[in-house]
């Protein structure tokens, strides 16, 4: 029997919008209709994620990372639009360090009938399916843990990995390449400019053409690390247009941040530049063959800092461009 409309909700960022792929094709199977509730963030995100009918934007002042003021008018208005759509259920997915119980309420004032979601506190009567999960397993795999637990499994011949909808764009590059994204959400989650510059040229003497990428904002950043021997290609793409760029390139060399799942949503090796404020058991690019770079046993190890918390950010510091090249010819010969 179907669950009619169903929405999941995931309302940071782009990267754990895209890390919700197997959840979402697990409810998609069980349901007539999916809409997704992102943030801001990760609303293009939810876009290429197949399984979703439609994408309900919302900024949540308890999730997103520069929270708005609570606005009355703001929850009353979701709330009418979620009672527009005939939800009949849904599935909030959160980090560890999140509450579902808010969007909840919000839910239920919303004419919700059931809703899941992990949590470890009380809920009360805003869920109707309480999950309790280990927190030390990879993301993608706790979300799909909520999906069953509510109900829903993944189709057959689902092999659970990350996802976008498919065909991707036409990318006028011309091959091989590597792309090398020098951005990150987080500060201290970014390998150093001037590392990720010695990187470039370090491929290229290696003989690999280097494309640089990174959001509108990031466009000195970019065009730094670029110089004169890679292609600077900073605030050219779309999160569509990056998936296919991403989708053409022989590997990706990329820190703890959205792109890295972007890549493996669309299968591609990735030489991760992982800083420790995080588990990388949890959050390292997920179902791709991957080079792990950086110390993991750093002092900044599982603070969840936005900025480093030591000096000299050792963690990744501590990771050469030789490093770099040898992680990439690694990925490429397997």
């Amino acid at each position: 029997m179907s669950a009619g409309t169903v929405l999941v909700a995931r309302l940071d960022n782009a990267g754990d919008v895209l890390l919700q792929g197997p959840l979402v094709r697990a409810v998609a199977a069980g349901a007539d209709r999916v809409v997704f509730l992102a943030g801001p963030r990760g609303a293009d995100a939810a876009r290429l994620l197949p399984g979703v009918d439609a994408v309900l934007t919302w900024h949540c002042p308890w999730i997103d990372a520069t929270p708005a003021p609570v606005d009355p008018a703001d929850i009353a208005a979701l709330t009418d639009r979620v009672h527009a759509l005939g939800v009949d259920e849904a599935v909030v997915s959160t980090s560890f360090h999140q509450s579902p119980l808010p969007l909840a309420l919000v839910l239920r004032t919303a004419g919700v009938r059931r809703i899941s979601a992990v949590s470890v506190d009380y809920p009360g009567s805003l869920l109707d399916v309480r999950h309790a999960v280990d927190d030390d397993v990879p993301e993608p795999e706790r979300a799909l843990s909520l999906a069953r637990a509510a109900g829903f499994e993944l189709p057959d011949g689902d092999d659970g990995r990350l996802a976008v909808r498919r065909p991707l764009a036409a990318v006028d590059q011309a091959g091989p390449y590597v792309v090398l994204h020098p951005g990150a959400s987080v500060p201290a989650r970014a390998w150093p400019a001037e590392n990720c510059a010695a990187a470039v040229e370090a491929l290229a003497d290696a003989g690999w053409r280097v494309l640089v990428t990174g959001g509108p904002g990031e466009r000195e950043l970019t065009a730094a690390v670029a110089g004169t021997r890679g292609v600077d290609l900073g605030g050219d793409t779309s999160l569509a247009g990056m998936a296919a760029l991403l989708d053409g390139a022989a590997a990706v060399v990329v820190g703890n941040t959205g792109p890295a799942h972007l890549a493996a949503a669309v299968g591609t090796p990735v030489v991760s530049l992982f800083s420790p404020v995080v588990p990388a058991v949890r959050w390292a690019p997920y179902g791709v063959p991957t080079v792990l770079l950086g110390d993991q046993s750093a002092p900044c190890r599982n603070t969840r800092a936005r900025e480093c918390p030591v000096p000299g950010h050792p963690c990744l510091t501590s990771v050469s461009p030789a490093d770099v090249v040898a992680a990439v010819e690694k990925l490429v010969s397997v």
